[in-house]
């Protein structure tokens, strides 16, 4: 939820912030009015309810006629504030589900565009030359006993995976070695809820523009989270926390779910773009003022975790259009996937700066005041593309592919694995 400050007092930023999104500026207008109304309308009402409890007064202290003109002025008067409520009380609502619409502020310092207007930061790693033909992460999944897409089709439909013998072990590895790296650098582990109320939805932003890709559980009213940042925003809601105990930062594990609604005939080989994944998710609840110094060390334990992956990657600063409703500024780590001859997103860390705290109801006391904190989230390891990486960069010409260094302890100590077959 952005500042009503703000739309009192500059409305041209939002409808500027609304217009480089790619979205509808005509909602800010529309916000200006409401909330005029929503004043004018509490006014009213105030004034009536006011002149209410006077002519109550005036009854009790009344005799004879007098009284029972005063009465049926109060009754007249008892009338109009139900009237004057009622309408408030609409406009109010109105304007609350209409401002749930309006993204973030996007940071000035954010690329301006769609999708493919994001701006190169830094270039890791070079690519690696093949003296064979490479094979695919699924080709190489399959020669390895790791992946079987198959039997997950069979059982649950395309876009599932099960990863079997190596590639659940992989999976483990994986997931240890970013919460290693995570408690290490001051997060707290968790293991959060994966079905929230829409509250916790609402509040992160993602009921909005990206509610198609969410899964709800109807008869319960309850949503699968297509990512930890959802539970982990959502755990101080309503909260006041003290200044002096941020930041406060949580490495989640979870699986997520995704409806990949509108990605027909994309990525449908393999397991890029999948409806169910686990990942390793950083969250933090900081200062303002220490939002966008927290968005670059998010960034940096990202860079960090795929540096001792030994993969080519890419750091990117995502464009306006491409940054989702809550975010301010975003940047995405991408993984140089050799078959695909491109960079894939892996990670990404954004910078929701007050927004959905001020959804969510977490704010800090610094002294006598309290504010919304800042929040921040960054993916350390979504599990199906990083072992896409893994293979697909590190594979050898027998099939086999070689362990990075940094992850063989989370491997019993293995150099490399190796196909389950020799392959044709």
């Amino acid at each position: 939820m952005i500042d009503l400050h703000l739309l009192r007092t500059d409305a041209q930023a939002l409808r500027n912030s609304q217009r480089v999104r790619g979205e509808d500026e005509a909602l800010v207008d529309e916000l200006v009015a409401l909330d005029e109304a929503r004043r004018s309308t509490g006014v009213a009402f105030d004034e009536l309810r006011n002149k209410q409890k006077a002519a109550g007064k005036q009854v009790a202290a009344a005799k004879g006629p007098e009284k029972d003109d005063l009465l049926a002025r109060a009754k007249e008067l008892a009338a109009q504030v139900g009237s004057a409520q009622e309408q408030r009380d609409a406009v109010a609502q109105q304007f609350a589900d209409r401002l749930l619409l309006l993204s973030n502020v996007v940071d000035s310092a954010a690329p301006i565009g769609g999708e493919e207007d994001f701006v190169v930061r830094e270039l890791v790693g070079t690519p690696r030359e093949f003296d064979f033909e490479p094979r695919d992460h699924l080709a190489l999944g399959e020669l390895l006993g790791a992946i079987d897409v198959e039997r997950a089709a069979k059982v649950s439909g395309s876009r599932f995976y099960y990863l079997t013998g190596v590639g659940a072990q992989l999976e483990f590895a994986l997931v240890n070695m970013a919460l290693d790296l995570a408690v290490d650098a001051g997060f707290v582990p968790m293991v959060p809820p994966v079905l929230v109320k829409p509250a916790a939805m609402e509040g992160t932003g993602f009921l909005g523009q990206a509610a198609e890709n969410v899964y709800r559980v109807e008869a319960d009213d309850f949503y699968l989270v297509g990512t930890a940042e959802v539970p982990l925003a959502a755990y101080h809601s309503d909260e006041i926390l003290e200044s002096a105990s941020l930041p406060r930062r949580y490495a989640a594990f979870s699986s997520c779910f995704r409806r990949e609604a509108g990605s027909y005939g994309k990525d449908t080989r393999g397991i890029i773009r999948v409806h169910q994944f686990d990942k390793v998710e950083m969250f933090a609840f900081v200062h303002p003022d220490e939002a966008v110094a927290e968005h670059e060390r998010l960034l940096q334990w990202e860079k960090d975790f795929l540096n001792l992956l030994e993969i080519p990657y890419r750091v990117i600063d995502v464009a306006t259009g491409d940054l989702g409703a809550s975010a301010a500024r975003k940047f995405d780590c991408e993984a140089w996937i050799p078959t695909q001859g491109k960079y894939r997103e892996v990670t990404s860390a954004s910078n929701c700066t007050q927004f959905q705290a001020r959804r969510l109801g977490v704010r800090f006391r610094d002294g006598e005041t309290t504010s919304p904190v800042a929040t921040l989230n960054g993916t350390l390891c979504a599990i199906p593309r990083t072992i896409v990486a893994i293979l697909e960069n590190h594979q050898q010409a027998d099939g086999s592919v070689a362990v990075p260094a940094a992850l063989r302890p989370y491997l019993r100590n293995r150099s490399s694995l190796e196909p389950l077959h020799s392959p044709a």
